[in-house]
């Protein structure tokens, strides 16, 4: 018996993984009735993972939770980031990994795009024609050594690859080398990257034979949907769909493995649902070809790579500015006042993102504008998220921006301090006359500051006491929203918004030049 909520919420999810749609082309797209789109959506919207703007409805980051779950599960990205990551600076080109997908090579890691004019990157939840392509000639015949594609999936574009195997000799994934006739003809390729494939390839297989066991499902899904969904059922009523929210719990459950597969008496325990609950979800992941079932009398259920078609090629790509904007947006709403987002960028604080209010007086700032980070309220923020033998000098003499600019060195790491105890830092009109802002912290996926967010005024609406009373509990609303939205996309192997494909400790590189 399938859960027919969990079937149609999958299906509406699959239709905004393709592009954006409003209610009607949702209608149109998956052949629902009007009412049940509307239900779906108000589900998943409330689960965080689409956001709903009158009838336009997106994917919203905390999706990745589910693509998450396979990705956790399979240990390949976490296995193979770091080695693929160094492979692709070693060879400049851009590096993949594919796994077998239906007809198809599903990309589950992905280095970043190199830094040229034509550049050549694959998303990590992208699939390709496996008869035209080099990873799927590998995953369709076990004994080819290696494979190369000649401008098969795209004009101009040349790749060479080679299998990754496990210890019986079967082949797990393909690691693929891909470059432009530009640069490279197929045979220069193939002699320029395929020794080096050879050689690293003995380790990629190590690093997969030495792959443990997960500790837990992902915290923001799994038992949290579970959690969530009993408020929300009281809440919102029959519009609220329990048995969706609760099969993606399922889904999520089966992350924690890294083997033949969960019980069901496992993923029983691991959401706190009841067997014939589980049983039904499971069974209906297993008709839409999300879960396999396997093992010792069929009693193991394990996710496929199709979990990846759930939003995970347009979500892992997401920049800053995008992971940040909608957070910012309601910052503003609430406020009424300009919002933005800046990171560490040397000396400098550098905006990446901001939401303006349009006042008659309005503070006139742009993405990309720099400011010196020891007098401005993001700057201490980021320097206070920096561990102490991370935080740059702050020499004596500073230049004094206005009369209220502190320029003193000892003043300034007091000050800095302050701002990591207390998670805030406000400035009054020390990078400019008139102008306040308050800041908080925002986090990467390994729990490090990455990035500021601030909300500015003039020093004429208010006190600066009024300030932080009326704006901080909104201001850390916002900065948790973008930390949580980072955490979600900064599955190892995933490239955050912030961050290093496979290296999720690397936020900070990623953004400072």
């Amino acid at each position: 018996m399938s859960v027919g909520p969990l079937e149609r919420g999958l299906a509406v999810l699959r239709a905004l993984s393709a592009r954006d749609l409003d209610r009607g082309a949702l209608v149109r797209t998956t052949g629902l009735a009007r009412a049940t789109v509307d239900r779906v959506v108000a589900t998943l919207d409330r689960l965080g993972l689409v956001r709903a703007d009158g009838r336009e409805v997106t994917l919203a980051p905390r999706l990745m939770a589910l693509s998450g779950a396979y990705l956790r599960g399979s240990g390949i990205p976490a296995a193979l980031g770091p080695l693929v990551g160094r492979l692709a600076d070693e060879l400049d080109e851009s590096v993949s990994v594919g796994v077998p997908d239906g007809d198809g090579v599903r990309v589950v890691l992905q280095t970043a795009a190199r830094r040229r004019t034509m550049s050549l990157a694959f998303r990590v939840g992208d699939v390709l024609p496996a008869d035209r392509c080099a990873p799927g000639a590998l995953l369709a015949d076990g004994t080819l050594e290696w494979a190369a594609d000649e401008e098969l999936i795209e004009p101009g574009l040349i790749a060479v690859a080679v299998p990754v195997r496990d210890g019986a000799g079967s082949t797990v994934c393909a690691v693929s080398v891909a470059s432009h006739t530009s640069r490279h003809t197929p045979r220069s390729l193939r002699e320029a990257v395929l020794p080096r494939l050879r050689e690293v390839r003995g380790a990629m297989e190590a690093a997969l034979a030495g792959r443990g066991a997960v500790n837990g499902a992902d915290p923001v899904a799994g038992a949290a949907f579970v959690d969530a969904s009993a408020g929300l059922k009281r809440e919102l009523g029959p519009d609220f769909l329990q048995s969706l929210a609760r099969g993606l719990a399922v889904l999520c459950a089966l992350g924690a493995d890294r083997g033949e597969g969960l019980t069901l008496t496992a993923v029983s325990e691991a959401t706190g649902l009841a067997r014939a609950t589980v049983r039904r979800s499971l069974l209906t992941l297993v008709h839409l070809g999300y879960v396999e079932r396997g093992g010792p009398e069929g009693h193991h259920f394990r996710l496929l790579p199709r979990v990846l078609e759930l939003g995970c090629a347009r979500l892992s790509s997401l920049g800053p500015a995008e992971v940040a904007r909608p957070h910012l947006a309601r910052l503003v709403a609430r406020t009424g006042e300009s919002a933005s987002m800046a990171v560490l960028d040397g000396a400098d604080i550098r905006y990446v993102a901001r939401v303006p209010t349009v006042r008659i007086m309005s503070i006139d700032i742009t993405v990309g504008t720099r400011f010196p980070a020891y007098a401005t309220s993001m700057g201490r923020v980021l320097l206070a998220g920096l561990a102490p033998g991370e935080r740059p000098p702050l020499p004596d003499g500073l230049p004094a921006l206005t009369p209220n600019t502190v320029t003193s060195a000892a003043e300034l790491t007091r000050i800095v301090e302050r701002c990591a105890a207390d998670g805030y830092a406000l400035v009054a009109e020390e990078l400019e006359a008139g102008l306040r802002s308050l800041a908080v912290p925002v986090r990467g996926a390994d729990g490090r500051v990455v990035a500021a967010v601030n909300v500015a005024q003039h020093a004429g609406r208010g006190s600066a006491e009024e300030m932080v009373r009326a704006v901080l509990p909104a201001l850390r609303a916002a900065g948790a929203g973008i930390s949580a939205d980072l955490g979600v996309l900064g599955v190892p192997g995933v490239p955050s918004a912030l961050g290093v494909p496979g290296h999720s400790s690397g936020a900070m590189s990623a953004v400072r030049p």
